[in-house]
């Protein structure tokens, strides 16, 4: 089942983000490899396709995975979370209708 796993930026976490990312995007590519990775991106804080110094609000995944069980401990070391830029994530399920 595809899963959103949504994280919530910490305020001022740019610096935090940028040292993680390489790690974050590693997690991204091996799901992609796998063929379980629907998209992935972050949330801009400002309206802007780069937000420069403003930085961003959190961000998306959407995967697949077994189970909740096995999606929330994928979400629970993802480097974001582990390294402080996200404050929370919450991972639900999703049902992709569109499209087809």
């Amino acid at each position: 089942m595809w899963y959103a796993i949504i994280g919530q930026d910490v305020p001022n976490s740019l610096d935090k983000r940028l040292a993680s990312r390489p790690d974050h995007v590693a997690r991204l590519q091996a799901l992609q490899a796998q063929g379980r990775l629907l998209l992935a991106g972050p949330f801009p804080a400002i309206d802007t396709e780069d937000p420069g110094a403003a930085g961003y609000t959190g961000s998306l995944i959407l995967a697949e995975f077994p189970s909740l069980i096995e999606a929330q401990a994928w979400a629970a070391a993802e480097p974001y979370l582990t390294n402080g830029v996200y404050a929370d994530v919450s991972v639900r399920p999703f049902r992709k209708t569109f499209p087809t």
